[in-house]
């Protein structure tokens, strides 16, 4: 077994009868959630720890499905005993949203009423959609309150929605590269990840399924939209850099050369269209972009956190663009502005947005120090 590890875990699924009432006006009359749950619930429920993921995220955030894997679940730097969310003291779900691709009830599910995948026809979920969901799975789980809610970008999203929504639900709200809402740059790169999507002639309108075909090529130039978005320029700068490898020969047979940046990018997009459904990325990116904390309240951040009740941890990561540092200042001077008990800190890293998934010392440092903070 792995050091450090939850070992080998199981996905579970709980079937929810009770209709959920999209924001959209729209409505589930019955769905299924997959999750993995890592540690041990105590006598009082009062060690869970909810993790939220972000855009392509998914349940499985630790440990292996099998013996023989190569990769732990997307977070496995910060769950397991002895790492800062320490499964020897906490009881930690982590779940797949609604709309999602990973196992819960999304696009490529069969709708009831037409005994074909919803694809298109899915309805668009919002962030308080999810954590209305989520909020379903804790009473299930027998869960009143949560020890902590904690998640990174649009998972940070969610959390300090569980802070308005539910706010005597959770005693802690930890967001991590996150903003109170989109800035219009990430709306735009969003927006150029959709039409590439959509634009490829095997969407066939969001009925691929039915109709037999995939928007691979799509889907894999959307991923690759993004992922630039989620490194900085010093990250590529180290890792590629201006270096030239060999290309697929051209028509005359003549071997071309080609950046290593362009061989990478095109790896990471034909791997994400192999596995990650369109009509689901389709679907969280504008749940990403409607996100606006501060919209029931007139777009007064400060006004939105007087509704919360509980202490916050906020993270940023200095060469994040996507999410910059700036923005979760703005979260924290409203939550101060709003006299609620908040800590911050800017880490200082080299790999972009996506520093909050990587085992970086200073920030697993300050996530375990505020975490012991949550147990006592």
């Amino acid at each position: 077994m792995r050091e450090h590890s939850v070992g080998i875990v199981s996905p579970r699924s709980e079937h929810f009868d009770e209709p959920l009432n999209f924001a959209c006006g729209q409505s589930l009359p019955a769905y299924e959630l997959i999750f993995e749950t890592y540690g041990e619930l105590n006598a009082t429920a009062s060690n869970a720890i909810l993790i939220c993921h972000a855009l392509s995220g998914h349940h499985h955030a630790a440990g292996y499905h099998k013996e023989d894997d190569r990769k732990p679940g997307w977070w496995d730097a910060c769950i397991g005993p002895g790492k800062p969310i320490d499964t020897q003291r906490f009881f930690v779900v982590s779940l797949n949203n609604l709309g999602g691709c990973h196992g819960s009830t999304g696009p490529t599910s069969e709708n009831p009423t037409t005994g074909e995948p919803f694809g298109p026809d899915f309805p668009q979920p919002q962030v308080d959609d999810w954590v209305d969901a989520q909020a379903r799975l804790a009473d299930r789980l027998g869960i009143d309150c949560w020890a902590a809610v904690v998640g990174g970008s649009l998972g940070g999203m969610q959390a300090m929605a569980w802070s308005l929504r539910y706010p005597d639900r959770l005693r802690h709200c930890i967001v991590i590269a996150a903003a109170t809402k989109l800035s219009a740059q990430n709306i735009a790169f969003n927006e150029i990840a959709r039409r590439a999507i959509v634009s490829d002639p095997g969407f066939a309108e969001g009925y691929y399924l039915r109709e037999g075909t995939q928007p691979t090529q799509g889907l894999a130039l959307a991923r690759m939209v993004g992922h630039i978005t989620y490194l900085s320029d010093d990250a590529m700068a180290s890792r590629f850099g201006r270096e030239l490898q060999p290309g697929d020969p051209d028509e005359a047979g003549t071997e071309a050369q080609e950046f290593q940046i362009e061989s990478y990018l095109r790896y990471q997009g034909q791997q994400f269209s192999s596995a990650f459904d369109a009509n689901s990325y389709v679907l969280m990116t504008r749940a990403l972009d409607q996100f606006d904390l501060t919209a029931p309240y007139e777009g007064d951040a400060v006004a939105a956190f007087t509704q919360a009740s509980c202490e916050f941890l906020v993270l940023s990561f200095s060469t994040d663009w996507r999410f910059s540092p700036a923005r979760s200042r703005e979260i924290v001077d409203a939550l101060l502005a709003a006299e609620r008990p908040v800590s911050y800190a800017e880490i200082e890293a080299d790999e972009g947005h996506d520093a909050f998934l990587l085992p970086i010392p200073r920030y697993l440092a300050v996530l375990d120090a505020y975490l012991k903070r949550v147990q006592d």
